[in-house]
């Protein structure tokens, strides 16, 4: 008996649970681009173009591999435009002895898992769905961690992991005598950074056939198709990932929150991509890390801040997703109303900070991580953006966002809006924050140094008011208090002033 296993667009490993016990004689893998995963949000046209290649190229390493592969494009007259609608069109043209069971790794979003979960009534095979095992932590053993817990501390979680899986470990102890060297990770950009050169693959014709269907079929979507870079085979993102090793990981502790204009790849590593499709595996990035600082070639606050990215935020948020889901994405703590700004989309804002982070977005479908969480997603946190707009144009806009990875990093961490499950404060901040991580501000048309009037910078008086419009939610919060001290310690006219310039800015804000 035959057995059908589907594999998605983000589950791009030869070793995904869904394979590992595959008979190569007689089984069949189903990988299908399907209209209703390319448009369900308006995807990138980059992340599209991406998608698509590496799954093209993934199957032609299958069947090297020597696994049967059926593979469906999108432009097949015959296409459904559905996983459900292809997966009966396969059992029901199959060959010889039918299927006796379909098997699929459980998806990364939770609204295909209760598909996967309905297909049982609409075939008489069975259906297996199986756990993830590229993770290092399971979403039952998160799940249990997280048992009688008042608050689910990323740190915390985080050491566990390390002991777990022995990550820079001397017996029980962290190596260097610490867990986290976050705070020698904020230093402000220099004059004279020498930034080595992103990673970029040579456009072959299976991806050029992608990129020309991408810009025919999705021309209305966000984003530039070209230049593309990514890396689209397993054996280019290993090369992307000892690139990053090699050239960028060295300096990555110090300027990882550090941005410049025309810098949008700064030093970091930009393999979220490959992780989150599957073609590179978190213990392998992981390990890597940790052998070049062994061997001298990295320091230890870079290595362990790149380790603590994978093993402790990606790890974590899937746990938080999985654990608070469906109603986490329904959370709106502020009560948050506003439309979100067309500049999301067209770059058209006097806040240079702001163009900048758009423009690169649109153009690289990539911004690193403060880019994300303190321009963009400060700003969207202050003047109160409707949290399932600003979640859509976070899944749309980036290449490497899956509704997993995406959800409690905007929910949670940009926007406050879980009312602190994820998060121990809010990440607002007033201009002086962006001033120092950043060059933005020197060619900004507002002045970063003025706190008031119509020439001063938007986040700072937005600062003070998002805090004095929340004090019912926020006042108790022990984080918060000397900021509260500070705002009490203004004077009437000061606070009027700010009141002033917010409403104006917030009335004009379309």
């Amino acid at each position: 008996m035959k057995t059908l296993r589907l594999i998605l667009g983000d589950q791009l490993s030869a070793s995904i649970s869904s394979l590992v016990d595959c008979d190569k004689e007689n089984d069949l893998v189903l990988i299908c681009e399907v209209i209703e995963e390319a448009s369900y949000v308006k995807h990138h046209k980059k992340k599209i173009a991406f998608l698509f290649s590496a799954m093209r190229h993934f199957a032609s390493e299958l069947i090297e591999l020597g696994f049967s592969v059926c593979y469906i494009k999108l432009d097949d007259p015959s296409n459904t435009g559905s996983f459900i609608g292809e997966l009966t069109r396969v059992v029901n043209n199959v060959e010889g002895d039918s299927f006796s069971k379909i098997v699929v790794t459980e998806p990364g979003e939770y609204r295909l898992l209760n598909d996967f979960q309905s297909w049982q009534k609409e075939f008489d095979v069975e259906i297996e769905i199986r756990s993830d095992n590229r993770f290092l932590s399971t979403a039952a053993q998160f799940s249990d961690w997280a048992s009688g817990r008042k608050q689910l501390r990323m740190e915390y979680f985080y050491r566990q992991m390390r002991q777990d899986h022995n990550i820079l470990m001397e017996d029980d102890s962290p190596v260097g005598g610490k867990w986290n060297y976050d705070n020698d990770n904020r230093k402000s950009p220099v004059l004279g950074l020498v930034i080595p050169p992103p990673f970029r693959s040579n456009i072959d014709s299976v991806t050029q056939e992608v990129i020309n269907l991408v810009s025919e079929r999705f021309s209305d979507h966000f984003g530039d198709v070209l230049p593309f870079q990514f890396a689209v085979t397993r054996k280019e993102a290993l090369v992307a990932l000892k690139q990053f090793i090699d050239s960028r990981l060295c300096r990555f502790g110090d300027y990882q929150d550090a941005m410049i204009e025309g810098e949008p790849w700064m030093y970091h590593s930009h393999l979220s991509f490959y992780l989150n499709c599957g073609l590179l595996l978190p213990i392998e990035c992981v390990r890597a890390a940790e052998r070049a600082y062994y061997n001298g070639d990295a320091p230890l606050n870079s290595a362990e801040g790149f380790i603590r990215q994978i093993v402790g935020w990606r790890e974590y948020v899937r746990g938080i997703y999985w654990l608070k889901m469906p109603e986490y994405k329904s959370e709106n703590f502020f009560e948050a109303k506003r439309q979100l700004p067309d500049f999301y989309w067209t770059a058209e804002t006097k806040m240079n900070c702001l163009s900048q982070c758009v423009t690169e977005t649109q153009q690289n479908a990539y911004a690193h991580h403060i880019q994300r969480l303190m321009v963009l997603g400060n700003f969207a946190l202050l003047t109160g953006i409707e949290p399932n707009q600003v979640n859509e144009w976070f899944l749309i806009v980036y290449a490497d966002a899956y509704e997993w990875v995406e959800l409690p990093n905007v929910t949670g961490m940009i926007l406050f809006a879980d009312g602190g499950y994820l998060a121990s404060k809010p990440y607002a901040s007033g201009g002086s924050y962006i001033n120092k991580m950043s060059n933005y501000c020197k060619n900004c048309q507002y002045s970063v140094t003025k706190k008031n009037g119509d020439n001063a910078c938007p986040f700072n008086y937005l600062y003070w008011s998002f805090l004095a419009k929340n004090r019912s939610r926020l006042g108790q919060n022990h984080r918060l208090a000397m900021m509260y001290g500070v705002y009490d310690r203004m004077s009437d006219d000061k606070k009027m002033l700010i009141e002033r310039d917010s409403k104006a800015f917030l009335e004009a804000l379309k």
